[in-house]
């Protein structure tokens, strides 16, 4: 249950919203592709980001369509992830930490909704000190049948914290995840953390940021109002 006393929601993507591990997840797939003997280039990784590994592995790298062996590859590449996740030190993104504390402040409730699975989101919450603010209120790859852009994960997301999805607001810096959050139902705040901001620029998002430093909970109420 959320005792929050707004009836807004937020629901945040993970990787370039809260944090930016994408060295890490290029590192794991080139490791990966290494380790099979299978080819990998940075425009392949760039085209797969925010997708999920039965989708990339497939057709964005074209290396098996092979079911049991996408799921053994996609497995051994979060395995790697979390080994590079384990020996670093990762910080939340500019303006995460002051955005969380506002809207905890404003009683706005958050919660996760991510591409990636719970043991990847469980690691980076427990790395950042994130898990003091969303709890248990994340939803991981596993949760869900069909990946971004359908809508499914914001809306389980959204379940978790009980809010509507027309009084939600999802925080992206995916093409796919934008397209998620407005099949959701949900308003769209696009930050530029992955794609520059002419690229997110036709999306459909309700705002275009640089960083998370020039939202807050104002900002976000008059969206999801607007």
């Amino acid at each position: 249950m959320t005792n929050s006393s707004s009836p807004l929601g937020v629901v945040f993507d993970l990787d370039g919203v809260l944090i930016d591990s994408h060295d890490q997840h290029e590192e794991s797939w080139f490791a990966l592709a290494r380790e099979i003997g299978k080819p990998m280039t940075k425009e392949l990784f760039k085209e797969s980001f925010g997708m999920r590994n039965e989708m990339c592995i497939p057709n964005v790298f074209k290396w098996t369509h092979n079911k049991a062996e996408i799921a053994e590859l996609g497995d051994r590449k979060e395995e790697l992830y979390r080994e590079l996740l384990r020996s670093r030190n990762l910080d939340p993104l500019p303006g995460v930490l002051d955005l969380v504390e506002n809207l905890k402040r404003s009683g706005i409730p958050i919660s996760l909704g991510s591409s990636t699975s719970r043991k990847n989101i469980e690691v980076c919450f427990q790395s950042t000190g994130l898990d003091l603010y969303f709890g248990p209120h994340y939803i991981g790859a596993e949760d869900v049948t069909r990946g971004k852009p359908s809508p499914d994960v914001f809306l389980k997301a959204a379940e978790k914290i009980e809010r509507e999805p027309a009084n939600c607001l999802v925080i992206e810096d995916a093409h796919v995840g934008v397209e998620a959050g407005l099949a959701a139902g949900m308003k769209v705040i696009a930050v530029t953390t992955t794609h520059p901001q002419e690229s997110l620029a036709n999306t459909g998002a309700h705002l275009i940021v640089d960083s998370l430093a020039v939202v807050n909970a104002e900002v976000i109420s008059r969206i999801i109002g607007g």
